[in-house]
């Protein structure tokens, strides 16, 4: 059945490529929800859209402005049309500040779900949200409701917030919550088009940045593609799909733990004449209370270097003392083509086209 889906976040690393395998998927119209202070900054953005879309989607996509930080939100918008809502935008940095994440992530999501209760023909309300909305949890971690356990930083907070506000109303409306894993790259090439806390440790060690491994080498990293991720929330809106949390994520059984990714990284590293001239040891493993002394201790050298690599890791670092692996049983139920990429083919490919751009400053060359 052809109805209207709108999309927050639709500019967005995701948001981009979900609207793309949309139009490729089905019939539905999309609205492209973007946040914009001015027309120009709309009419760019819409230009942008436009261009990567390609020109046949010009009759089926629409693009609209809405800060989810203001009330009146998608003013513009009949919710009668809407049938399915994928809830993107949000502030996804791991060091946001609290007030940010709040009136962001948390209370956006709630003026989202006050225009969806005006919605009387919603099929799906699909938040996307993160894995790391488990925050201090330990250990398996079921596609289900999680009880406050505590929180690394401010964002995940601010996820696990914006879950509970719609699986409360999950009696009210059709409410879906897809957990998002790490995406470290594009496709299963490797290519990197949008750099995480993931690319940015991996180059502190490369250029000797940083000589400490934060966290237990037996914690799980989920590491997936946004296309994977992409394909798998596409399958997750069919109607045919069950409400409920998913996690969208390798299986249990395929994810790499700390320690394995950072030799396969350093193997990488080590095929480059550049790097062995430098002579770098692979990094010391770091227990938790020596890893928050140094950072004590660096709070005191906020203009050197060992301040600055330490703060672009340490929002997530706690993280990596918090073993845990994530259940998929039901993204595996409901999507038969469920094909995960090989964690370590990926790292692999990953960390050398990392290396041969020198992290997105050069074209990429045969290391």
């Amino acid at each position: 059945m052809r109805g209207t889906t709108l999309i927050t976040g639709a500019d967005g690393y995701l948001g981009r490529r979900l609207a793309a395998a949309l139009l490729d998927d089905g019939d539905d119209d999309l609205i492209l929800a973007v946040r914009a202070a001015s027309a120009t900054e709309l009419d760019g953005k819409r230009q942008r859209l436009a261009d990567e879309l390609g020109p046949d989607a010009a009759g089926r996509t629409r693009c609209v402005v809405a800060d989810v930080r203001h009330d009146t939100l998608l003013t513009d918008v009949d919710p009668g049309a809407v049938t399915r809502i994928v809830h993107g935008a949000a502030v996804t940095r791991f060091n946001v500040e609290r007030d940010i994440a709040d009136d962001v992530n948390v209370a956006g999501t709630g003026r989202l779900r006050a225009f969806a209760a005006r919605c009387e023909n919603l099929r799906r309300f699909a938040l996307l949200s993160t894995l790391y909305a488990a925050g201090e949890h330990q250990g398996d971690i079921a596609e289900e409701r999680l009880p406050d356990a505590g929180f690394v930083n401010h964002y995940e907070w601010s996820k696990w917030a914006a879950e509970e506000q719609l699986l409360r109303a999950a009696g009210e409306m059709p409410v879906s919550v897809l957990r998002l894993p790490t995406v470290i790259a594009d496709d299963d090439s490797g290519h990197v088009t949008q750099y995480n806390v993931f690319h940015n440790t991996l180059k502190l060690f490369h250029y000797g940045l940083l000589s400490l491994l934060p966290g237990d080498e037996k914690t799980p990293l989920s590491l997936a593609t946004a296309a994977f991720t992409v394909s798998a929330v596409t399958r997750l809106l069919d109607p045919a799909v069950a409400d409920g949390v998913y996690h969208v994520c390798p299986d249990p059984a395929q994810t790499p733990i700390l320690g394995e990714l950072v030799d396969l990284a350093f193997s990488v590293f080590e095929r480059d004449a550049g790097f062995r001239r430098r002579g770098l040891i692979r990094p010391v493993p770091c227990d938790r209370e020596s890893f928050d002394d140094l950072l004590h201790a660096a709070t005191g050298l906020r203009a050197g270097p060992l301040h600055q690599s330490l703060a672009s890791v340490s929002p997530f670092a706690a993280q990596l003392y918090l073993p845990k692996t994530f259940r998929n049983e039901a993204l595996r139920a409901a999507w038969p083509a469920y094909a995960a990429p090989d964690p370590y083919a990926l790292t692999g490919a990953t960390c050398t086209r990392l290396v041969a751009s020198k992290w997105g400053r050069r074209p990429e060359e045969t290391p």
